[in-house]
């Protein structure tokens, strides 16, 4: 459970870590029906299994209970402090984030070690979720 505070309100999320391995995605689409929205944190020094991200991210906007849906999906970059890691652009641009027309994105470089730009994308997701429509 994550609990940010703004000046005007006090936001909650509850939020539940998916895991990215393979024996743990069928419990992914359980959670689609209910969900405000999406945080799909992408490890951005890890090349070899970009595709596999890429590929679980199609399959997730394809999916009946979110595809006809206008929920906030927040990308983190993260791991930016890692020599070889990936830049957000280059990694939005391997994901062919520019293609999703139908539901409000953002990407933002993060390090989960230092905090950096957490808050940013944080601040972003709160304001998309205050907005409330998240149907088509």
């Amino acid at each position: 459970m994550f609990i940010s505070e703004f000046p005007d309100q006090q936001v909650l999320f509850t939020m539940f870590d998916m895991s990215g391995q393979g024996k743990h995605r069928y419990l992914w689409e359980r959670y689609y029906k209910n969900c405000d929205g999406i945080i799909f944190v992408i490890d951005s020094s890890d090349r070899l299994r970009l595709a596999v991200a890429k590929e679980e991210l199609n399959l997730l906007l394809k999916h009946p209970d979110l595809s006809n849906r206008k929920i906030p999906i927040l990308f983190l970059a993260n791991k930016m402090d890692v020599r070889e890691a990936l830049s957000s652009v280059k990694i939005a641009n391997a994901f062919g984030l520019e293609k999703i027309k139908d539901k409000p994105w953002h990407i933002f470089a993060t390090s989960a070690l230092t905090g950096e730009g957490l808050q940013n994308g944080i601040e972003w997701f709160t304001e998309q979720l205050s907005q409330g429509d998240v149907y088509t």
